[in-house]
């Protein structure tokens, strides 16, 4: 598998090399490429100075994709074998859809993204320092995702469909339209998408006395095959009152069934690696996620100075809820039964988020400009789980898992931003405060009381932003950028309850869980905007990771504040023109990483380093046809008390635009040699270790189909900003 990755990186290489032969004209010496015909199309990335763009429809690997893996393909973008998505090596980012948080994290945010259809994004803005008029919620920056819009007055639109073929297949579609008048705008997107998947995941853990001699020990392997339908809706308008103001509104839902049925067996092995029993699982799992939203927007051009005013009110409303039944059954290595029980449980969940924000830009003397605004939110949300326990046909109610868990938050915050333009250099500076009140109420139960807690704490965001061009051209450029940030606990994750994954894994909340903080400096050299090297440094205050800790035979995990992180690297990241007809984008990253804990009664004190390597091959012929080649690898990884092994993949695909180029056909292979494997080790645990092996249906061929549609003169359309706040990307099942 190495040989394979360092046989792409070696080709990289070898045509950014290739690329000193070409004279001065830029045409290559090589004179068999004088019939390539070049064919116009917007940049893959563009670079920025505070953000880098993503242009999702100059990838062939977006057919038929969801946002996840645009995501996945994105520079400096990592999502690991739990679908969370981290940015340079840190996690806790916060996702943006049309300027306007997703209001999800943890699996609904991954499911969420699944269900979006690549064919409905335009681009993607990635920002590891926003400016104070962002949240200050997510350590690692902010990715913000934007949907296709018209910019065309009149009629237009496009339609995409694909199908997946796996082990298990999936249909995807998706449909965007926009109409524009002097008047009126109206747009709308709509997508469906349904389909199956699945999960083989293997895990071993070992057992061991005060001595560190293995005392026992237990093999499990899960297949989880998922059942899925995904409908998204979104809808909207704005209206010019007149030449200097507009009202709009935007209506969006989503729809999400699924079912999961999970076998599971596992192995007991003695000291002696005998077996010991056999444990039989059979679980099933019906899910179901909805989601609305509405979203009310004005925005006033005071004058010509550049005076403006804009206002937003959001409502968002989720139902979610999931009955799931865990059937068990143990025998002995003589197939004798040694018991056999059924656990069910009906999870349902609500979530309200009210949000309300106020921006105001004014332009004061020579060149300085003025940002400020005041954002207020509020949040409640209201789990209601039952479990019930059956063992010998009589069924009661299992008051260890049944629980009532009500949380109310409300934020309140406030901004002002600085910046002036001056011939060489660029300033902005900001700060952000925010106030958080919160409350959690645990309903008690015959056999456990009840409990609560409340918080209330404000805190101060500044932000710095400095450019310099070092030459007159401006073809070198030097950045910089701080920013002090912070993630609050999932919802979710403050509710003190355990819930089962399986019967010898358990998740559980914590009430005492503290957000935690980050400060990030970062330093980013840029030639002709084109070519960027930067070097960054976090130090991370009470970071928030997963933790497992091991009780008796059951592994136990939550969210626990475990420690200072300091994080330290650099990448490098551009695009390498090899002939008229090919484009290579390259990624490299290296970061260092040291975590201080103690956790439970171990200590951490793990320091590592880690490469990510990624490189877009993207070939552009005549009559239409286009080809694209992908490749990444990461090394192994320590995060927390995981050690994550190493990964990689390859992809490639082509493209032919037909009708007059209104429509085109690709087929896209992911994953060729069936290498995206998640696996790594559990340690600093007391008493035991454990280690994993995930993999799933990541290898596919996809054939798409898009088409486009208008009719209208070109109009620019400005993007507007919309309103409620990154604390709702914490809801999470």
């Amino acid at each position: 598998m190495k040989s394979q990755f360092s046989f792409i990186l070696f080709l990289c290489l070898v045509c950014s090399i290739h690329t000193i032969a070409q004279d001065s004209t830029g045409r290559l010496k090589d004179s068999t490429l004088a019939n390539v015909v070049v064919n116009s199309q917007k940049r893959a990335i563009e670079r920025k100075a505070d953000k880098t763009v993503i242009n999702v429809d100059a990838f062939i690997s977006s057919t038929g994709s969801n946002a996840l893996e645009v995501l996945e393909r994105s520079p400096g973008v990592q999502v690991d074998n739990n679908d969370a998505i981290s940015l340079k090596g840190k996690q806790g980012v916060v996702i943006y859809i049309d300027d306007k948080p997703s209001y999800l994290s943890g699996t609904d945010l991954a499911n969420y993204l699944k269900s979006l259809p690549a064919s409905s994004l335009d681009k993607i803005e990635i920002m590891t320092t926003p400016p104070a008029r962002y949240d200050a919620a997510g350590n690692a920056g902010v990715i913000n995702i934007k949907t296709k819009k018209g910019k065309t007055k009149g009629f237009n639109g496009n339609y995409n469909a694909s199908h997946r073929q796996g082990v298990y297949g999936d249909i995807r579609s998706s449909l965007n339209f926009n109409y524009r008048n002097k008047k009126f705008n109206f747009f709308t997107n709509a997508s469906f998408s349904s389909g199956q998947n699945f999960s083989d995941l293997d895990i071993a853990r070992r057992y061991r006395n005060h001595a560190g001699e293995q005392v026992s020990s237990f093999a499990q392997n899960t297949y989880n095959k998922r059942w899925y339908k995904s409908t998204v809706l979104k809808l909207g308008m704005d209206y010019t009152l007149n030449k200097r103001s507009t009202i709009g509104f935007v209506l969006s839902g989503m729809q999400r069934p699924s079912t999961e049925k999970r076998d599971n067996t596992g192995f007991f092995y003695n000291a002696a690696n005998a077996t010991d029993s056999m444990i039989l699982a059979d679980n099933f799992e019906r899910e179901s996620f909805k989601n609305k939203s509405a979203n009310l927007n004005y925005r006033l051009q005071i004058d010509s100075s550049g005076r403006e005013l804009s206002m937003d009110a959001d409502y968002i409303r989720y139902d979610m809820g999931a009955d799931q039944l865990f059937k068990n059954a143990s025998v002995t290595a003589g197939n004798v039964q040694k018991y056999r029980d059924e656990l069910s449980g009906m999870l349902p969940s609500f979530i309200n988020i009210y949000s309300y924000k106020f921006d105001y830009t004014h332009p004061l003397q020579k060149g300085l400009k003025m940002e400020t605004g005041i954002k207020t939110s509020y949040t409640s949300t209201d789990n209601d789980a039952k479990y019930f326990v059956t063992e010998g046909n009589v069924t009661s109610p299992d008051y260890d898992k049944t629980n009532h868990f009500i949380y109310k938050e409300n934020i309140n915050a406030a901004y002002v931003n600085f910046s002036k333009e001056l011939k060489r250099v660029s300033l902005q500076a900001g700060l952000r405060a925010e106030q958080t009140i919160s409350k959690g109420y645990q309903a008690g139960n015959i056999q456990k009381p009840d409990s609560s807690f409340k918080k209330n704490y404000t805190n101060l965001f500044p932000t710095l932003f400095a450019s310099f061009k070092l030459d007159s051209n401006g073809n070198h450029s030097l950045n910089f950028s701080y920013s002090r940030r912070l993630d609050r606990p999932y919802y979710a994750d403050l509710n003190p309850f355990v819930s089962p994954l399986d019967k010898f894994t358990y998740y559980a909340g914590n009430p005492f869980l503290k957000p935690q903080f980050t400060h990030h400096f970062e330093l980013t050299h840029t030639f002709k905007n084109n070519f960027n090297t930067s070097f960054f440094y976090d130090h991370v205050k009470d970071e928030m990771n997963e933790t497992i800790e091991l009780s008796g035979n059951t592994f136990i995990s939550r969210t626990g504040n475990i420690g200072k992180k300091v994080i330290a690297g650099f990448t490098i990241d551009g695009t390498i023109k090899v002939a008229k007809w090919y484009n290579i984008l390259p990624y490299v990253e290296y970061n260092f990483r040291r975590t201080l804990s103690r956790l439970y009664t171990e200590t951490i004190d793990n320091q590592g380093s880690v490469w990510v390597f990624n490189c877009n091959n993207q070939f552009n012929f005549t009559k239409g046809w286009s080809a694209e080649l992908f490749f990444f690898y990461r090394t192994k990884m320590l995060n927390g008390q995981f050690r994550q092994g190493e990964m990689g993949l390859i992809n490639g695909g082509v493209k032919k635009k037909i009708l007059k180029d209104k429509a085109s056909v690709r087929v896209f292979v992911q994953d060729f040699f069936y290498s995206r494997v998640n696996k790594g080790d559990i340690n600093n645990l007391k008493g035991g270790e454990g280690n994993y092996h995930n993999v799933g249906d990541s290898r596919a061929i996809i054939i798409g189909f898009a088409y486009s549609f208008s009719k209208g003169i070109n109009a620019d359309r400005k993007e507007r900003k919309n309103g409620a706040d990154a604390e709702t990307n914490r809801v999470k099942n």
